[in-house]
């Protein structure tokens, strides 16, 4: 659905994005993370036809999105700083854009209620919370049951609440109508819960891409597990005992408990030997979405 071919675009002497390439299949969510000026919101761009780029191609549904109005019926966009007229209502505003985009005026109503709004189209969209606001940006992407539907940090500035709203709304739509869904944001646990794909960005390049859990494997083959022990003497017994049968793994004892750092190869040999010295509990720690962003961008802990 989405082709992006070796694209550069410049600023001035500031490539914000530099030699990019992304393929995002039909169907698909794609959570695009990376750090302020990574290079984000301008792809966006270049996805929705705003921007063209210096070199290489874009390709939306199959077609330029700089070619004219085609792509844009098929794509739904909602910018990080979306506004809209505060003195239209919410039925208002949608029934604005709907009737730029030639989208049956029925579909206006069915909107709102898809994001949660339903209630709410009769009221002025000044006396909207961010929240509701944001998911009236939302339903303005939908009108016309885009193909594509890129979404550029839709949730910063919320609170927690509007935050659960606003994304348990695209879980719904991500679920319920064929389309795909590419997603900015710093969350990561917005990627974990709604995309099945992640690209991390850094000065403008793409220096990880594949499904959640190919990216977090790539951060690193280590499990750490922790095993607390009842007193001194059963954790100097237990860090023995494990020496013995692991002398590869790295050992940390503490107060109470014995930290093991291990291969995923070697994890179930490594629980059956901590099992086996009668601990009181045992934690298994594997490296999550946020461990592989920040060793992508900055490995070995190199850059800050």
């Amino acid at each position: 659905m989405i082709e992006v071919t070796d694209v550069t675009k410049r600023y001035g002497d500031v490539a914000a994005v530099d030699g990019v390439s992304l393929s995002v299949p039909s169907g698909a969510s794609l959570g695009l993370v990376g750090t302020n000026g990574a290079g984000k919101t301008t792809l966006f761009r270049l996805l929705v036809g705003h921007e063209t780029p210096d070199s290489g191609t874009v390709r939306v549904a199959g077609v330029d999105p700089t070619g004219g109005t085609h792509v844009r019926e098929r794509v739904g966009y909602l910018p990080e700083h979306a506004g809209f007229q505060p003195a239209l209502t919410g039925a208002e505003v949608l029934g604005y854009y709907a009737d730029m985009r030639g989208v049956e005026a029925a579909d206006v109503d069915t909107l709102l209620s898809v994001v949660g709004l339903g209630d709410a189209g009769d009221r002025r969209v000044g006396g909207y919370s961010n929240g509701m606001n944001r998911r009236l940006g939302l339903a303005v992407a939908l009108l016309g049951d885009p193909d594509v539907l890129l979404l550029d940090e839709p949730t910063a500035g919320l609170d927690p609440a509007g935050v659960d709203a606003f994304n348990r709304v695209v879980e719904r739509v991500r679920d319920e109508r064929d389309v795909t869904v590419v997603l900015s944001t710093h969350a990561l646990g917005e990627v974990e819960a709604l995309c099945d794909r992640v690209a991390v960005l850094d000065d403008g390049t793409v220096r990880a891409v594949g499904t959640v859990d190919e990216v977090v494997r790539s951060a690193g083959e280590t499990v750490t597990i922790t095993a607390d022990y009842a007193d001194d003497a059963a954790l100097a017994a237990a860090t023995g005992a494990v020496q013995s049968a692991l002398p590869e793994a790295a050992l940390t004892a503490g107060e109470t408990d014995l930290e093991l750092v291990v291969s995923r190869s070697s994890n179930t040999e490594a629980l059956s030997a901590l099992v086996d010295t009668d601990p009181e509990s045992v934690r298994v720690d594997e490296p999550d979405l946020e461990t592989a962003v920040r060793e992508v961008i900055a490995p070995g802990g190199e850059r800050a």
